[in-house]
C-alpha cells in the first residue's frame, strides 16, 4: 500500500484509483490509530438493481492520474474542514464490479465520532462530483444492454453539491 499513501505527513493518506483495491477491512487498519476513538467508514456496493432492471454488474472508467490527485485535494479539504481527523482512506475500483462488490471505499478516523462521520459524507459527495470515474450500468439481457450513468451530483454539465432526487420525468 506505500507507493499511493500520500498526505502531509506521507502516512495520513491511502488513495488508491485500480482494478484491484484495498478491502474495508484493510482501509479500516490502515486509518486505526491508538489516539483515534472513531473510524468511519462507507463503502459503495453494486446492487443488482435499478428501476426495475436486473444490474449484472457497475463497469467503472477513470483517468488514474487525475482521480487519484482530485481525490487527494478532497481529503486535504476534508482535513481542514474537520481538523481533527488523523487519517482517511480514499479508494475506487475501475473496471467491472460484480453484485455485491464494494467500487467505493472511504474510511476515517478521529479522537471523536462527529467529525470521522462528517468526514465521510463530505469525501464521498465531493468524489461523486469532482472524481474523473466515468459508471456503465450492465443489465441482464432481457433489460437492454447498459447505459452511461451521470451522478445526481451533475446536471446539466454543471456541478452540483448537494444531492437531488430523479424527476419522475427522467425515469
Amino acid at each position: 500500500m506505500s507507493s499511493n499513501e500520500c498526505g502531509s505527513g506521507d502516512d495520513q493518506y491511502l488513495i488508491r484509483v485500480s482494478d484491484k483495491i484495498p478491502t474495508l477491512e484493510e482501509c479500516t487498519l490502515f486509518v486505526s490509530h491508538p489516539s483515534c476513538g472513531a473510524i468511519s467508514s462507507f463503502s459503495g456496493i453494486t446492487r443488482n438493481n435499478f428501476d426495475g432492471k436486473t444490474v449484472v454488474k457497475l463497469s467503472y472508467e477513470g483517468y488514474v492520474p487525475m482521480a487519484e490527485k482530485e481525490l487527494r485535494k478532497i481529503c486535504d479539504e476534508a482535513r481542514t474542514k474537520y481538523p481533527s481527523i488523523f487519517r482517511i482512506a480514499a479508494v475506487h475500483i475501475l473496471g467491472d464490479c460484480p453484485v455485491e462488490s464494494a467500487s467505493v471505499i472511504l474510511c476515517a478516523s478521529s479522537p471523536h465520532r462527529r467529525d470521522a462521520m462528517h468526514c465521510v459524507e463530505f469525501c464521498i459527495d465531493e468524489l461523486k462530483g469532482r472524481v474523473p470515474v466515468w459508471k456503465r450500468e450492465v443489465y441482464m439481457e432481457k433489460d437492454g444492454n447498459a447505459v452511461w450513468k451521470e451522478n445526481v451530483e451533475w446536471s446539466e454539465g454543471k456541478q452540483k453539491r448537494v444531492m437531488t432526487k430523479e424527476k419522475e420525468s427522467e425515469r
